[in-house]
C-alpha cells in the first residue's frame, strides 16, 4: 500500500510479504534437494521497482505543479514587456500621426511655393508688357503724339481726303480716331482744328460705322447733320470748337487736316 502525503513526504509499506528467507525444498529426479530461492529474488527487484515509480509519479505532479504556477518573477518579467510593447506601439502611432502631418505641410508648401512662383512668372509676364507698352508710349510721345485715357493722337500738318487721311494712320501702325465719350470729343475739340474722323457710310447710306466695323452708338451731330447735301457725303468731319455737338458729313474727297488714334493700355 502507498500513501502520498503532499510534494515532499512519501511513505511506502509494504505488507504480507512473502519470507524471502525461507526455503522450500524440490526433489528431482535424482534424489537432490533445491532450496527454492528465486522467488524471494523475485519478489524484492518487484518492491523496489514499485517504490521507483512512486517516487517518479511524485516527483512529476511536484514538477507539474511548479509549471503550472508561475513564479512571481516570471509574471512581474512579463507585465514589463507587455508594457514595453504597448509604448513602443504608442510611440510608433505618434510617429505615424506626425509624420502624416508633416506630409501634408509639405504638400501645403510645395502648393504655396508653385502658386507664388506661377505669380511671379505672371507678373514677370505683366511686367514685361508693361515695360513694351511704356516704351511705345515713349516712342510716340516723342514723335509729337498726344496722350488722353488708354490712347494716343497724332493731328496733322496737312490736308488730304478721307481716304488718304486714313492710309497716312495705317502707316503709322494707327487708324482715323474712334470717338466714343463726349469727355474724349472735349479733348479733341481743344486743338481747334476741321479734322476727319473715322466714321463713314460708304459701305451702306445710313449705317454709319466706324472704321473699326463698331456700328455708331454715340452721336454728337452738329444740328441738322448728317444731311448729305450736295449728295454722296459719306464721311465725316468735326468742324466745331464751341459745341459738344459739331459732327458734319461731307465729301470723301474734300480735303481736311485728320486725327490719328492708337490703344496703348497699360
Amino acid at each position: 500500500m502507498v500513501v502520498d502525503k503532499g510534494e515532499s513526504e512519501i511513505t511506502i509499506e509494504i505488507v504480507n510479504l512473502p519470507d524471502t528467507s525461507a526455503r522450500r525444498s524440490h526433489t528431482g529426479e535424482g534424489g537432490e534437494v533445491t532450496t527454492a530461492a528465486t522467488g524471494g529474488k523475485l519478489l524484492g527487484c518487484i518492491a523496489v521497482s514499485f517504490c521507483l515509480m512512486c517516487i517518479l509519479q511524485a516527483s512529476l505532479n511536484i514538477c507539474l505543479r511548479l509549471a503550472l504556477s508561475s513564479p512571481p518573477d516570471i509574471d512581474c518579467n512579463c507585465k514589463n514587456l507587455t508594457d514595453e510593447r504597448d509604448n513602443l506601439r504608442r510611440i510608433n502611432l505618434d510617429i505615424e500621426e506626425r509624420y502624416k502631418i508633416l506630409t501634408e505641410e509639405r504638400d501645403k508648401l510645395r502648393r504655396v511655393l508653385n502658386d507664388s512662383a506661377l505669380q511671379l512668372n505672371s507678373q514677370a509676364e505683366e511686367g514685361g508688357k508693361l515695360e513694351s507698352q511704356l516704351n511705345v508710349l515713349k516712342h510716340y510721345l516723342q514723335q509729337g503724339w498726344f496722350s488722353f485715357s488708354d490712347s494716343v493722337y497724332y493731328i496733322s500738318s496737312t490736308k488730304k481726303t478721307w481716304q488718304d487721311s486714313r492710309n497716312d494712320c495705317l502707316q503709322r501702325a494707327a487708324d482715323l480716331v474712334i470717338i466714343g465719350s463726349t469727355e474724349e470729343q472735349d479733348f479733341i475739340k481743344q486743338h481747334q482744328k476741321i479734322m476727319w474722323i473715322g466714321l463713314t457710310d460708304r459701305e451702306m447710306e445710313g449705317m454709319w460705322k466706324w472704321v473699326d466695323g463698331s456700328p455708331l452708338t454715340t452721336s454728337l451731330w452738329d444740328s441738322g447733320e448728317p444731311n448729305s447735301a450736295g449728295g454722296n457725303e459719306d464721311c465725316v468731319v468735326m468742324n466745331s470748337f464751341k459745341n459738344v455737338n459739331s459732327w458734319n458729313d461731307e465729301r470723301c474727297e474734300n480735303e481736311n487736316f485728320w486725327m490719328c488714334e492708337k490703344k496703348i493700355t497699360l
